[in-house]
């Protein structure tokens, strides 16, 4: 059972007399445990809820569209607590993570009602074959997998768990039954590449065409790995050997299939120096969130707006700056320079911040730090605005991952900060400050 901690007003569970603290049970005889019962069993147009006041059962029926929603809340998104990693892997960001941080900052999850619900990825160490059973049975799709290798023996010394290379089993179940799998390769040097990437690429394609896509991610390294796997970064020479093995591998799926399956994330690229491939190379986008395509996306939506611009939005007199990762910091003034071209009177301002705080081969904007940026920007001209990505705070808009609030970051810059989307886009219409 779970607890019901809120029931809208004047919803459809508020009109039949739901409370707050009322108990769940079931609903059409089957029992709720958690949001996937509770998402699944409420999608019909008539359900009857059995639940609990004071240790007192009693029941009500709800008529309603197929997909309604009938007003109820519950303590968690979840509507229980997440699942824990039980895997120690070899690269973990999480265990990289320096000391004296907020305290959830260091959980780790490894939840398949989340890879359905937010996208997170899973390494299916936890699950049992009732659970993926119950993923077919809901029909709950994409799943997002933590794939790393194919190699059984390889993945269990990976994930430092038992079960690592058992579980691997699962695909199939999933593949069967038309369940649509993401799949992520975490690329660690020495270990899951050359070779064994190639056998693990070759390994899933006998999963297509439930297998969606791939994505080849380079091992996040920090500068706290003390005592942890002397994992070594990829150099530039071997990002560039990286991208012509998965892109050669993806051109024969394209042969075969009509899809390339496989992506070489674009920190390869950025590290390489290695020019990115065209908007259309990436398909559907479908491993975007893994950093796969995000800057030919952005670049793209720029331009498209760009184009779009009239001509009093191109007279527009305006100075502003941009804090980014290193990674995307010739992009961003490639884009700045490309619109400056367009727009004479705008000044824009590429600075692009040193993650000192993680400090290792951290160059991506989403881990930048309020604190790094504070003490890098704190003499520059910053003009009337700072863009940052949004990908800088946590999900609620509140913070930065060194536990800055973006008020104290404007109260050391003393100019106002405006949080932008991943979206070129919109990343335009900002920097000339107009309305979205």
């Amino acid at each position: 059972m779970v607890e019901i901690t809120e029931v809208a007003p004047h919803s459809r569970a508020a009109r039949q007399g739901i409370r707050p603290g009322d108990m769940l049970h079931s609903i059409n005889g089957h029992e709720i445990r958690d949001v996937l019962d509770y998402r699944f069993f409420l999608a019909e147009s008539e359900i009857s809820l059995n639940l609990f006041r004071n240790e007192k059962s009693y029941t009500v029926i709800i008529h309603k569209g197929e997909y309604d929603d009938i007003g109820l809340s519950f303590e968690t998104p979840l509507m229980d607590k997440k699942h824990t990693c039980e895997n120690k892997c070899v690269f973990c960001f999480i265990d990289q993570n320096p000391k004296g941080m907020r305290k959830s900052i260091y959980f780790k999850d490894d939840d398949s009602r989340l890879s359905f619900l937010h996208g997170n990825y899973i390494t299916m160490t936890n699950l049992k074959t009732e659970d993926i059973q119950r993923i077919i049975d809901m029909h709950i799709s994409p799943v997002n997998v933590s794939v790393h290798t194919t190699n059984p023996q390889l993945r269990i010394k990976m994930m430092k768990n038992k079960h690592a290379g058992e579980v691997l089993s699962y695909l199939k179940m999933l593949a069967d039954a038309d369940i649509s799998i993401r799949g992520q390769i975490v690329l660690c040097k020495g270990l899951n590449d050359g070779e064994e990437l190639d056998r693990t690429m070759e390994d899933l394609t006998a999963y297509y065409p439930s297998l969606d896509s791939v994505s080849v991610v380079p091992a996040g390294l920090t500068k706290y790995r003390q005592g942890l796997y002397p994992l070594k970064p990829f150099s530039p020479e071997e990002c560039a050997a990286v991208i012509r093995q998965v892109n050669a591998f993806g051109d024969r799926c394209m042969e075969r299939f009509g899809t390339r399956i496989f992506y070489p994330a674009d920190e390869f690229y950025v590290k390489s120096k290695t020019p990115l491939p065209d908007y259309d190379f990436f398909g559907e986008y479908s491993q975007i969130e893994n950093g796969v395509g995000m800057l030919s996306s952005f670049v793209y939506e720029f331009m498209c707006m760009l184009d779009a611009l009239t001509e009093e939005e191109k007279q527009i007199c305006r100075c502003v700056s941009v804090a980014t990762g290193e990674a995307a910091a010739g992009m961003m003034q490639d884009l700045a320079d490309r619109l400056w071209s367009v727009c004479p009177n705008l000044h824009i301002h590429i600075y692009p911040v040193k993650n000192n705080f993680f400090g290792g081969e951290v160059t991506v904007t989403g881990l930048l730090t309020g604190q790094d940026i504070a003490a890098q920007l704190q003499d520059k001209p910053l003009g009337e605005a700072l863009l940052l990505s949004r990908s800088v705070l946590r999900s609620e808009g509140d913070l930065f991952l060194c536990g800055m609030t973006p008020t104290e970051l404007t109260n050391i810059l003393q100019v106002p900060l405006i949080f932008t989307p991943d979206d070129g886009g919109a990343f335009l219409r900002s920097l000339l400050g107009i309305s979205q």
